[in-house]
């Protein structure tokens, strides 16, 4: 059975990075277009990265001049490096297949805070 075991998060402060790795347990990453897509408290989760399966990356506009998502297929790891962070950041940070299809992991919380 496939997982998806994200980590990497954590609390900052304001201006800080961070990097968020997401790991995929199983055979055929290297197919996939993955994703990450946040959860702010209180709204609905959102796509905000995605890097197709050729390597490709698209990010949403709200984060594209300040994060990265990249990806290993020989580690079936997809990252998301994030610098300058702003408070409205601060959401649980989740990767998943483009649209989603595998069950989601636990995600983990980006807190930015002063």
């Amino acid at each position: 059975q496939v997982q998806l075991v994200e980590s990497g998060g954590g609390m900052v402060q304001p201006g800080e990075s961070l990097r968020l790795s997401c790991v995929v347990s199983g055979s055929g990453f290297s197919t996939y277009d993955m994703g990450w897509y946040r959860q702010a408290p209180g709204k609905q989760r959102d796509l905000i990265a995605r890097v197709t399966s050729d390597g490709r990356s698209y990010l949403v506009d709200s984060v594209k001049e300040r994060f990265t998502i990249s990806r290993d297929n020989a580690n079936n790891t997809v990252y998301l490096q994030m610098s300058n962070l702003k408070s409205e950041d601060t959401a649980i940070y989740y990767c998943n297949t483009i649209p989603p299809r595998l069950p989601w992991g636990q995600g983990t919380q980006v807190v930015v805070s002063s």
